[in-house]
């Protein structure tokens, strides 16, 4: 069952325009008018095309919350609770639907840092990067649909861009945390878009990523996971 719920809930995203807009085209226009405006190195181009990747994959996973939002208002999640299918397996098949979404925001960045950038990787590191960017988007897709569960459509949408651009901007998404002030620097280690991107970008240099972004991503998975669990079962006594 939640099999055939994933394929519904992907054919619904991928219908839609808005999402071929502003999920896959603007991280693309973003990224390509970052790295070709004055003189810019190689390594700032290969570190911007991961970053801009993430920005992508972070806003496609939260926008899956807008829809859980939608559904809500017009009554889908009351059909859903009368299936044989628990809040978790519910909660896991729109994060799952979030996912395969958010792979060709992320493959068209790459894309276009390979093709129009001339950014060089091997094999192994372009395939790495892929995977670790489309796989590191599920907590952010959580984080999406729990507001969707908890706030309706209108708002969920606001507090959705919202988290995306803070996540964005003070996770250095945009620009080098270099050029942070040293106290938003420490605080952009702690926030989950800084570790996801960094991820990204260790494995395009060829090294490993470090234990710290493993250890930071994983406790923000917990949170959201249980956020979105939480929102879900609360969403039962309204709707």
């Amino acid at each position: 069952m939640i099999t055939a719920y994933v394929r519904l809930e992907v054919r619904r995203a991928l219908r839609d325009a808005a999402y071929v807009v502003f999920g896959i085209g603007m991280p693309v226009l973003m990224y390509l008018l970052f790295t070709n405006l004055g003189t810019v190195d190689a390594e700032w181009r290969t570190a911007s095309m991961v970053a801009m990747a993430a920005y992508g994959a972070l806003g496609t996973a939260l926008g899956t919350g807008t829809g859980v939002a939608e559904d809500k208002g017009v009554g889908w999640l009351r059909q859903l609770r009368v299936t044989p299918m628990s809040p978790r397996q519910v909660v896991a098949g729109r994060a799952l639907t979030g996912s395969v979404v958010v792979l060709p925001a992320v493959l068209a960045v790459l894309a276009a840092g390979a093709l129009v950038n001339g950014v060089r990787l091997d094999a192994w590191q372009w395939a790495a990067v892929t995977l670790v960017l489309w796989v590191g988007a599920f907590p952010f897709t959580l984080l999406g649909i729990g507001n969707g569960y908890r706030l309706s459509a209108q708002s969920t949408g606001l507090v959705n861009v919202g988290c995306g651009l803070a996540l964005s901007v003070v996770g250095g998404l945009w620009f080098p945390v270099e050029l942070f002030p040293h106290w938003l620097r420490s605080l952009s280690g702690l926030t989950p878009g800084r570790r996801y991107a960094e991820v990204g970008q260790s494995l395009a240099t060829g090294a490993a990523p470090g234990l710290a972004a493993v250890a930071v991503l994983a406790v923000w998975a917990l949170l959201f996971t249980a956020y979105a669990v939480f929102s879900y079962r609360r969403s039962g006594e309204t709707v």
